[in-house]
């Protein structure tokens, strides 16, 4: 018995491939549809994203404070005298010449505030902090992080907390130093 074998294509047949012009716009605009749905519902872990990458920078500067005031003596600070949302960079004087260590940018979309409104911090020999050149132990000092515009309990609120030792916590929402 003879099988069956699919007729030849006839070469005037066109051949379809690909999508249509109509059936790509559905798609795109599908697509827009959804993106402007979505986009708000991600503001908040962007928030909270931006507070705590600025929030771990500061900290880490002011640990790179601490070790370059122990290796070189004392005479290192942590320079925000144009304010904490300007930036801040990490200094060190000694014999009248003041040598810049490492320069922060400023970050974006948020307000930093310290503790009695001090935007220097000074770093002695034994890796102490304090707010006044060679002033007592800077304990209970903090500084809050909070993005422009927030409450300063907002959920993406995040304080920075110098306890005993120089060591530092951060408190979510904005709460308070023990």
């Amino acid at each position: 018995m003879h099988a069956l074998r699919p007729s030849p294509r006839r070469p005037d047949q066109p051949t379809q491939r690909g999508f249509t012009a109509i059936e790509l716009m559905v798609v795109v605009a599908i697509v827009a549809i959804l993106a402007a749905l979505a986009a708000p519902s991600f503001r908040p872990l962007i928030e909270r994203w931006r507070v705590r990458s600025a929030a771990e920078e500061l900290t880490s500067t002011l640990y790179f404070a601490r070790s370059e005031a122990i290796k070189r003596g004392g005479g290192v600070a942590i320079d925000a005298s144009a304010g904490w949302n300007q930036g801040w960079k990490v200094t060190h004087t000694q014999g009248g010449i003041t040598t810049d260590l490492q320069v922060s940018a400023a970050p974006s979309k948020l307000t930093m505030v310290q503790s009695g409104g001090v935007n220097m911090l000074y770093v002695d020999r034994w890796g102490m902090l304090s707010q006044t050149n060679g002033g007592a132990p800077a304990l209970g000092m903090n500084i809050l992080l909070y993005p422009d515009g927030k409450s300063t309990t907002d959920i993406s609120a995040i304080r920075l907390c110098i306890v005993s030792g120089g060591r530092i916590e951060q408190k979510k929402q904005g709460g308070a130093c023990s």
